[in-house]
């Protein structure tokens, strides 16, 4: 049975193709408990990838990162809980009214097929992004931190279960909005790996110490000769045996 720390890391499917995908999951199953199905998998393969993965018993955060009107994601948000999903992601900068109305058809549709409702979560900041980036290029005026931190307060008054964001804000998100609002942090690599585009990045062990919920490792697991052995390690780095 997983522990606690291997049950928070999520193993993202950054491939192009099913057959690229599922071979990792087979690889990795049972064992790791989370996959991510994100932008490049999603529109080279289609929702039913979702489905498949679901199937095994495995658990699927949709990471598209809805950002439009409320009525166009909040539909979107009700399709991608009829898939089985158990977690995805909207903007926050969509607003209070657009993560709120997400949640309520996502509710309605998962109430009306007897489906879980997932965990619905906010991006904050992308963890590529620099303050140079955030303030000169799209004129958010805040520091970054303080950026994030109001951007978490806002997903948790719309009723959103948590947010995506970068460790080094955990602390003060963890602060802002209680113990149990949960923080999925991209931007982790495990002190053998590359850093690769990430820019505000902590090993899983500090992230997971400082009390990130969910860990997203991509890389440093899918591209290692042996991605299970690679899992492994970064679970022992976590303190955990597996």
């Amino acid at each position: 049975m997983a522990g606690k720390a291997a049950e928070s890391v999520i193993v993202a499917l950054d491939v192009d193709s099913r057959e690229k995908a599922m071979e990792i999951v087979n690889k990795l199953s049972p064992g790791v408990s989370w996959f991510k199905v994100g932008m490049e998998l999603f529109s080279a393969v289609g929702p039913e990838i979702v489905r498949e993965i679901a199937a095994m018993g495995a658990r699927v955060f949709v990471d598209l990162k809805f950002h439009d009107i409320p009525n166009t994601v909040a539909g979107a948000g009700a399709a991608i809980t009829r898939l089985g999903a158990a977690m995805f992601n909207v903007h926050c900068s969509g607003g209070r009214e657009m993560m709120r109305l997400t949640l309520e058809r996502s509710r309605e549709s998962a109430l009306k097929l007897g489906l879980n409702l997932p965990k619905i979560i906010g991006v904050t900041v992308l963890t590529s992004m620099s303050q140079e980036v955030l303030t000169g290029e799209t004129g958010v005026s805040r520091e970054m931190t303080e950026q994030v931190k109001a951007l978490a307060v806002l997903a948790r008054e719309a009723g959103l279960d948590g947010v995506v964001a970068s460790p080094r804000e955990i602390e003060v998100i963890r602060a802002a909005c209680g113990p149990d609002f949960l923080i999925v942090t991209p931007g982790v690599r495990p002190t053998w790996s590359a850093r690769d585009d990430q820019r505000r990045v902590m090993t899983p062990a500090e992230a997971y110490r400082l009390g990130a919920t969910h860990l997203v490792v991509g890389r440093p697991i899918t591209g290692a000769p042996d991605p299970t052995e690679a899992w492994g390690k970064i679970i022992a780095e976590m303190g955990e045996k597996v």
